[in-house]
């Protein structure tokens, strides 16, 4: 892993305010942000334990050499001489029933004899650079939403709601959270038969933050979030597919621009149904484009209600998934991955309920969202169909990286619990690298026409 370049201190003022623009919410006090520094660690979470010493204090997260880290970027486990607690399985699931979701309680009536959840000591790794601390802080007191909701003013490169008061707040923090400012990754997604047969599609990932643009400035839109391209390179019947994305803040008043480079048809198109509930780039029909990192894009077609906080056992500290020697053949099964190598911890996670708008469409009817209160990244996702039955589950299986002071995650899994389908996304072997955040963007890289230029090459 090489140092992060250009992560951008520089406010992007988004939406500057017209006459027409309200505020829907309000930055909090200066008093109460004061509390980031003492009862809150600066990103907003609980610094105390619970009461029951189940889930310890915050006491900064993983350090930057927690533990060697490989050449080609895997991660030892600081945490390998952890001693397994108990198991979860379809037999006890009802002394747990409190700390589970219904999707998890439902992966358990499908899969009685394989889907468990192995619980070891909670571990609070997650942490990010003090830069990013810095600018959490400024947001408290200065980022209000607009638009209803849909659009951000005076935010500043991650988490513009450390203390939410609203269920849009703590989504907006997922969705703005702190990924490194630029990175490129190779990974894999599998998306298995119900029978566990599968053809593996490999991706090359770039993403990058607007402040972490080389010409981050008055020619690239104040509401710019970041620019995002995935290459499909294998199979061969996706290999050279590539698909753009310009991601905005507010995507009533600017709409995401998408384009599909064809490898077969050597042709670029825009592709406006890479969005909301439109199929998802390269997964089979498997999952909705805004099932990317658990939920993405504008959050204008539901109505969010946060209903609280609660402990719950999320998938936590994977480091034995993410290592090199795991085979793919290892993790994917039949309905669901192997989860003998799924590490659970307690932890504290925020309940947002998001309902559809009377009058909007979405396959989903409703989405009962379980995010980490450390680094606001959705732990556990369930999905609702039309008619109100629970459809898709989703699990984050998170690590911290922390050599570079990053919250991330191993696989990003999507049960679907009706017809036994499922997809894992973000796999690596020791054949591929993990992740480089040793590159430089800029806003040329990310148009049209460099599209077809490197689709065609």
């Amino acid at each position: 892993m090489k140092s992060i370049k250009n992560l951008g201190r520089q406010t992007f003022a988004v939406l500057a305010l017209s006459s027409l623009a309200m505020a829907v919410s309000a930055a909090v006090s200066p008093e109460e942000a004061a509390t980031l520094q003492t009862t809150l660690t600066p990103m907003g979470a609980e610094r105390a334990g619970n009461a029951e010493g189940t889930i310890p204090e915050w006491t900064g997260g993983l350090p930057t050499d927690a533990a060697p880290v490989s050449d080609n970027g895997f991660f030892s486990d600081p945490f390998a001489d952890d001693q397994k607690l108990f198991t979860v399985s379809a037999d006890n699931m009802e002394q747990y029933a409190d700390q589970i979701s219904p999707g998890q309680k439902a992966m358990f009536a499908r899969y009685p004899e394989t889907y468990r959840m192995h619980v070891y000591p909670s571990r609070r790794s997650n942490t990010v650079p003090d830069e990013v601390f810095a600018a959490v802080a400024r947001n408290a007191v200065n980022t209000v939403t607009v638009e209803g909701g849909n659009g951000l003013q005076n935010f500043d490169t991650a988490y513009p709601f450390p203390i939410p008061k609203s269920g849009v707040e703590a989504v907006w923090n997922h969705i703005t959270r702190y990924r490194g400012g630029s990175f490129s990754r190779t990974i894999a997604q599998a998306t298995p038969q119900a029978n566990g047969s599968n053809t593996m599609v490999v991706f090359k990932d770039e993403f990058t933050f607007a402040t972490a643009l080389t010409d981050f400035g008055p020619a690239t839109s104040d509401n710019l979030m970041f620019y995002f391209t995935q290459r499909v390179l294998s199979p061969s019947r996706l290999a050279g597919d590539v698909l753009l994305v310009h991601e905005f803040i507010n995507q009533v008043k600017e709409p995401r621009l998408a384009w599909i480079y064809n490898a077969g048809q050597r042709r670029v198109r825009r592709a406006p149904q890479v969005a909301y509930d439109g199929p998802a780039f390269g997964s089979d029909g498997t999952r909705t484009s805004d099932n990317y990192d658990f939920y993405n894009g504008s959050p204008d077609r539901y109505n969010w209600k946060l209903v609280g906080k609660r402990e719950m056992l999320i998938p936590y500290n994977n480091y034995k998934i993410a290592s090199p020697d795991i085979k793919y053949d290892e993790i994917i099964q039949a309905g669901h991955i192997n989860q003998d190598l799924v590490r659970y911890e307690k932890h504290r996670v925020w309940e947002v309920e998001a309902t559809l708008m009377e009058g909007q469409r979405h396959v989903y009817a409703k989405r009962h969202f379980f995010i980490n209160e450390d680094n606001w990244q959705v732990a556990v996702l369930d999905h609702y169909d039309g008619r109100g039955g629970l459809w898709r589950v989703a699990e984050a299986i998170a690590l911290q990286r922390y050599d570079e002071k990053i919250p991330s995650y191993a696989i990003e899994t999507l049960y679907d619990v009706q017809n036994g389908r499922y997809v894992a996304l973000g796999m690596t072997n020791e054949e591929r690298e993990n992740y480089d955040t040793d590159f430089q963007a800029s806003s040329a890289d990310y148009t049209p026409n460099a599209l077809r230029a490197s689709g065609i090459r």
